[in-house]
């Protein structure tokens, strides 16, 4: 179902500048998305996330070689539905998008982009919270973008299983997530160059240490290892990596 190339507007200069953290005098709390977070995050993540727009390119041609007319493509931490309008001219009109997000304002957000982008397709936005469970059904592709890692390890495997039975027999599961390294060298070096790159997108030094606070009881990243047992034991027979960059990694899955 390939078509067009996806117009990514990662960088868009209409999206406000992420200054969620650069008060030095403010109280840190566990991060949240929430509408500072929301009208500032296209921005947070095309210069918090390496090569954002490349993995974005990349999530939207795989999925398209497998969205099939009249199934659902989901996408659960739609976020400001940026993915999703990626592939909007990629994919059958008869391809039902459904974008899942736990945080409203983000949802809000996800709206009025879609209403600016003029987009005729049907595009289907909930809320819904991973740690209450999830509902998937004929799904012929199903994304999660830095989503699995800030949900609780208690709770991974059950959310893994619905994605799974959701799917349609030979549809696919994008996952991007952080990762850790069990060798505290790799970690070590790894963390260093990702702050580097932060650096180099303009964000402080009080702004890295403040988000890294922020981030430290609500996301848990996994090892590779763990990641693709956890995807092999619910059932996915076929895992690869399609992307990593130090301890960031994008892994298709095919039941």
């Amino acid at each position: 179902m390939v078509g067009k190339a996806p117009h990514l507007h990662v960088h868009d200069n209409s999206h406000r500048r992420d200054e969620v953290f650069a008060a030095p005098d403010q109280n840190v709390g566990d991060f949240a998305f929430n509408a500072t977070v929301a009208a500032v995050f296209d921005d947070m993540v095309s210069r918090s996330v390496p090569y954002y727009g490349e993995i974005q390119r990349m999530v939207c041609e795989l999925a398209s070689d497998f969205a099939e007319a009249d199934t659902n493509l989901y996408d659960i931490g739609c976020s400001t539905a940026t993915t999703l309008l990626g592939l909007d001219a990629m994919v059958d009109p008869a391809v039902r998008f459904v974008g899942i997000d736990n945080a409203p304002d983000m949802i809000e957000k996800a709206k009025e982009k879609i209403v600016q982008a003029n987009s005729n397709r049907a595009i289907d936005l909930r809320g819904g919270d991973l740690h209450q469970g999830i509902e998937i059904h004929n799904a012929s592709a199903v994304l999660m973008l830095l989503t699995l890692q800030f949900v609780r390890p208690l709770y991974r495997e059950r959310v893994m299983r619905s994605i799974y039975d959701g799917l349609n027999e030979r549809g696919a599961l994008l996952l991007v997530e952080k990762l850790t390294s069990e060798d505290s060298t790799f970690n070590r070096l790894f963390i260093e160059h990702y702050y580097d790159y932060k650096r180099r997108n303009g964000y402080s030094e009080i702004e890295i240490a403040k988000k890294r606070e922020a981030l430290e009881n609500v996301l848990i990243p996994y090892r590779l290892e763990e990641n693709f047992q956890l995807l092999k034991e619910v059932g996915f027979r076929s895992v690869e990596v399609f992307f990593r960059w130090y301890n960031f990694c994008g892994i298709i899955a095919i039941k």
